[in-house]
């Protein structure tokens, strides 16, 4: 996901919250709402996190911060393997921006009825 990840088998949380730029605090919360983060624990009881667990991590927060999931939206989204639902509008310059959120709106409503 990120190069910038060095090449090391397990990571600290002071690692992971430096690479990510969140808190540790903030790790450990994702922990327990994300199933897909499970790091290992050493005998002193450190935790350590792989470098699958790291990329997720930065996967979270790509969704969480930059693209305005919520955690629940994100969960979603992790679980149907990275699918959104529906693709984002696109704005083509010169067209009608109006129409075209109209025709968006509407696949979301047709895509909520297809699930009653």
């Amino acid at each position: 996901m990120r190069a910038d990840i060095p090449n090391k088998l397990y990571f600290k949380i002071g690692e992971v919250s430096k690479l990510a730029c969140v808190e540790p605090h903030v790790l450990r919360y994702w922990e327990t709402e994300f199933k897909e983060i499970q790091p290992k624990r050493a005998n002193s009881n450190q935790r350590l996190y792989r470098r699958e667990d790291v990329e997720t991590v930065l996967q979270i927060k790509a969704l969480l911060h930059e693209q305005g999931f919520t955690i629940s939206g994100a969960k979603k989204f992790l679980t149907d393997g990275g699918q959104s639902p529906v693709a984002p509008v696109t704005m083509v310059p010169g067209t009608d921006h109006l129409g075209q959120i109209k025709n968006e709106l509407q696949a979301v409503k047709d895509l909520l009825n297809k699930k009653k």
